[in-house]
Parts: structure tokens; sequence; C-alpha cells
């Protein structure tokens, strides 16, 4: 670990913000997984209202600094791309 207090201080900081980025991230895998659970079923609503949420959690990742603005592009468009073959599948 470091010696001088300051680096000291950066160190848990930088795992506090670890932390809390690991568990944003996780949110949005958990909003993903919800829509892909919801594209199955009949409600369209609650599908239309999952995907805003899970792309209103991965604008905010980039805005926080959390995500790649690619990544987070990636992740919404797979995630579209995704419902849409769930959806043709049934």
């Amino acid at each position: 670990m470091a010696n001088i207090k300051s680096a000291k201080k950066r160190v848990l900081i930088a795992e506090k913000n670890r932390v809390k980025n690991v568990a944003f991230k996780t949110s949005i895998k958990t909003a993903i997984k919800k829509v892909l659970e919801l594209a199955s079923g009949k409600d369209k609503d609650a599908l239309s209202a999952a995907i805003s949420k899970a792309y209103q959690l991965c604008d905010k990742a980039v805005s926080k600094g959390i995500l790649h603005k690619n990544t987070a592009a990636r992740k919404k468009s797979r995630l579209v791309l995704a419902v849409k073959r769930i959806q043709a599948d049934k």
C-alpha cells in the first residue's frame, strides 16, 4: 500500500468508486435480463417501459463515465436485436 497520506486516501476512494461502478453495471445487466424475459410475454407496455429503463441506465452510465459511449450503444443495439429475434420466433 502507499506510504503518502493522500495516496492512501486515493486508494480508499478508488475502491469505493469501483464498488459503485460494479453495482451500476450489475443493475444494467439485470435490466437487460428483465427486458429479455418480458420480450417473450404479451405485455407490450411493460416491455417498452423495461427497454426505456435499460436505455436510461446505459445513457446514465456513459454520462457518469462508467461505460464508454460505444459500449452503451452496442448494448442497446444488441438488446433491441435480441428482442426482435425473440418476438419473431414466437
